[in-house]
């Protein structure tokens, strides 16, 4: 098979990424296109940019919304390597015949199509062309794909001209050739600062709306580059240890904990940013590995099976993401239950653990408008829901949130 690659930031996807796919197919040059979202673009900065995971499942929702029963597939094969993603690294990682055949196979196509030799593309704009020497090892990237590059209309590069010059540059002959698009003047970067997603598919602007994606984005200013760096990494790790779902839940905390903590006390921007993004880390461990290290971290004080993935996500944020912060540790610790003398930290994660923008189980309106006015009451709303909900049921409530429904007056 001639399979076409197409990465980029996806930031999100739209319709001129789509388009730049459709024409790839239509071209008849390629049988299949892998649509690649980077986990660490080498030429943007994680403070601009989305965490990888929001992207990669973005992007999954849009290419199956537009592209359903046509070989065009998502891949992840940037999170499953460390480093900066490089084109010439993610083009040698996903052509590993280990690698393709079984993501080929794994997305329906059949075993003797999958088992072939295959030739890979690396899909672009023609305008990449005058300067593409520049790219990180460009002579060794022709060595083991060719380039697919569409041509616009009024793009003003003489294709032909470019391919003679790098041929001289390289001294080579390059595989590159080309198809047409209609151009679509629409960019990521454009669509986030006007905040229109009309240009984008319905999957993707659904996704937007859930997560509450573009909005507060410039509160990461007010973090340091340390934290952002730990962030988009630590985003990247979770992407091992837990499903869509709850990744992103942990991730929108990260985010709503940071625009408490912009609101409440500036100083605690980092911890919250962090201690939001690990606080349910653990949450898909095996049970009796987050019971051993619940007890490790807490002895009984947590024994109930829906408690024990916060003692155990305190040993996780320390073991496996080298989080020593106590007070990160211990927000982390007391998310669920929340405890007697509640730092304000404490106070940030446990809300925004209650009142992310997916959390669709109740009207959460009050409460969220409280919750950028006044923590307190804010919690006092979620807090009387929560007991409210115990006594339904009949259940103990735990001596931990006794002891802080006490301390906000209920």
């Amino acid at each position: 098979m001639n399979i076409g690659l197409l990465g980029g930031t996806f930031d999100p996807l739209h319709n001129g990424h789509i388009s730049l796919i459709r024409g790839a197919l239509e071209s008849g040059i390629v049988d299949a296109v892998i649509v690649i979202p980077s986990a660490r673009n080498p030429f943007k900065s994680g403070r601009g940019v989305s965490a990888a995971p929001y992207r990669y499942y973005m992007t999954c929702h849009g290419v199956e919304e537009i592209f359903e029963g046509v070989n065009v597939f998502v891949s992840d094969i940037e999170f499953m390597y460390s480093g900066t993603s490089f084109t010439l690294t993610t083009i040698k990682e996903i052509s590993k015949t280990s690698y393709i055949r079984a993501f080929l196979k794994s997305n329906g196509i059949k075993t003797s199509e999958a088992d072939d030799n295959h030739r890979f593309f690396w899909i672009t704009g023609s305008d990449v062309l005058p300067s593409f020497e520049k790219w990180h090892e460009a002579d060794k990237i022709l060595g083991v794909a060719g380039l697919l590059v569409a041509s616009r209309p009024g793009d003003g590069v003489d294709i032909p001209y470019q391919v003679e010059r790098l041929s001289k540059v390289f001294g080579l002959d390059p595989d590159i050739r080309q198809f047409k698009i209609e151009g679509v003047d629409v960019s990521s970067s454009g669509i986030r600062r006007n905040m229109s997603f009309v240009d984008t598919p319905s999957s993707v602007q659904e996704f937007i709306r859930t997560h509450d994606l573009y909005n507060h984005e410039e509160l990461f200013d007010e973090v340091s580059d340390d934290a952002i760096d730990n962030y988009n990494e630590f985003s990247i790790k979770l992407y091992r240890f837990l499903g869509e779902k709850r990744l992103l839940h942990t991730l929108n905390v990260g985010r709503l904990s940071l625009r408490y903590a912009s609101i409440y006390d500036k100083s605690l921007c980092d911890r919250a940013l962090i201690a939001g993004e690990l606080h349910d880390c653990a949450k898909e461990l095996d049970e009796s590995l987050q019971a051993q290290m619940a007890h490790e971290w807490s002895g009984d004080l947590f024994v109930e099976k829906k408690l024990l993935h916060s003692p155990a996500g305190a040993v996780m944020a320390k073991d496996e993401f080298s989080v020593t912060d106590p007070e990160i540790l211990d927000a982390i610790t007391y998310h669920t239950t929340g405890r007697g003398n509640m730092t304000l930290l404490d106070k940030i994660v446990y809300l925004a653990d209650k009142l992310e923008p997916s959390r669709t189980y109740a009207d959460l309106s009050k409460e969220r408008e409280l919750s950028v006015k006044d923590i307190d009451a804010a919690l006092r709303l979620c807090v009387k829901s929560v007991k409210k909900k115990f006594d339904s049921r009949g259940q103990r409530i735990h001596p931990l949130t006794l002891d802080f429904m006490n301390d906000i007056g209920l």
